[in-house]
């Protein structure tokens, strides 16, 4: 396609979406949930309008890991490419009452431009997305209207139930600030006007908490969805001592990759000795697919950058070999055509790969290397 202008004739590339119907659309976006509520309403919305908002947000804390430096940045991609307009919010008021960074709101709002660097350097194309900090949002008498309007059309047993969106259990929690931030997350759905909550799988209490406030405040009902949580180095822990209603969210808490267990969990910062070192420790049980973090990996990240993954090995051990998607891999692995060990080896080589660039962005001298050297400086609590 072409257009003239000035005598010339200039190219133009539509916009991904453009040529797109709504059921290709409707399957990317779907595609970066675990859970989607509903996709009826998703297919409603796409009709409806040409480019809907979605947003998640982050409390500023600590080094980026895999979930936040690898793992979202994908996930927006494709967001991006079904035409989806995305607001990145940066809740530095939240991770004040969630007493990160030792309760210290300069610090955190050092770690939300740390985070924002990071996302640069990830390939997150800034002209397509918006970050915002929610302490310059909130700064109105409109927002706390909002809040006290949720608030009351909110029971305490379903606010009590929704703390859980904090990363914390019951008896971690000893403020009465912690019931502000449910009633503020569902607050900041409607400010933002977005369209669609686009956040974790431990976030989905406040984003149905506000399905059920939205239309009686005479606001909207967002969709739902919800990407999964990368289990953490040690796999996934089975939930129990729990009634049904909780044991999923203690579940996340306990199996997520956490900035805040460091032992855990891998950095984009981390060299690849140390990325080498982790993953050659990690949890990866032969043949077992359950709760196992390199599996979750290989599934969540590397299939959806790559079109195929390949494992190098000696020939004595079957040389190397190539998998085309994620059930060929879990195939083999379940039947023991595949050891823990090649799957690792695998594994180190593609995660370092895709942190590289991070990682050397923040190597270089300049305002991005000045911004790590600081929050590696800050004592980091959860």
């Amino acid at each position: 396609m072409s257009i003239e202008l000035d005598g010339k004739q200039l190219r133009v590339i539509p916009c991904s979406c453009a040529t797109m119907d709504i059921d290709e659309r409707i399957k990317l976006i779907a595609g970066v949930g675990e859970e989607v509520v509903t996709i009826e309403e998703l297919r409603t919305l796409l009709e409806e309008k040409k480019n809907p908002i979605a947003y998640d947000g982050f409390e500023p804390s600590g080094m980026a890991h895999l979930p936040f430096g690898i793992y979202r940045p994908l996930l927006l991609k494709d967001l991006i490419k079904a035409g989806i307009r995305f607001k990145i919010w940066l809740a530095d008021w939240f991770a004040w009452i969630n007493n990160k960074m030792g309760g210290d709101l300069e610090k955190i709002k050092t770690t939300g431009d740390y985070f924002i660097e990071v996302w640069k350097a990830a390939g997150v194309p800034t002209d397509k997305v918006e970050f915002l900090f929610a302490s310059d949002a909130m700064d109105t008498i409109d927002y706390w209207e909002r809040v006290i309007r949720i608030a009351k059309a909110t029971t305490i047993a379903r606010a009590t139930r929704a703390l859980t969106i904090m990363g914390r259990k019951e008896g971690e929690m000893s403020e009465v600030a912690a019931y502000f931030y449910p009633v503020m997350q569902v607050a900041d759905i409607f400010t933002l006007e977005a369209d669609i909550t686009q956040l974790g799988l431990d976030q989905r209490r406040a984003n149905m908490l506000a399905r059920e406030v939205g239309p009686k405040l005479g606001l909207w009902k967002p969709v739902v969805i919800s990407h999964h949580m990368l289990i953490n180095l040690e796999g996934a822990k089975e939930p129990e001592g729990f009634d049904d209603e909780m044991a999923r969210d203690y579940h996340l808490i306990d199996s997520k990759m956490s900035k805040s267990k460091p032992s855990s969990s891998i950095f984009v910062h981390d060299t690849t000795d140390e990325i080498r070192s982790k993953i050659i420790a990690a949890y990866c049980p032969p043949k077992e697919v359950n709760g196992n973090p390199l599996l979750d990996y290989a599934k969540e990240i590397i299939f959806r950058k790559y079109d195929d993954f390949t494992i190098e090995r000696k020939t004595k051990f079957g040389g190397d070999v190539t998998f085309t998607s994620y059930q060929d891999l879990e195939s083999s692995y379940t039947k023991g055509d595949l050891h823990p060990m090649d799957l690792k080896n695998g594994i180190i080589l593609y995660l370092d790969e895709m942190i590289k660039p991070i990682r050397e962005h923040f190597e270089k001298k300049g305002s991005a290397s000045d911004l790590y050297e600081q929050v590696k400086s800050y004592q980091i609590t959860r």
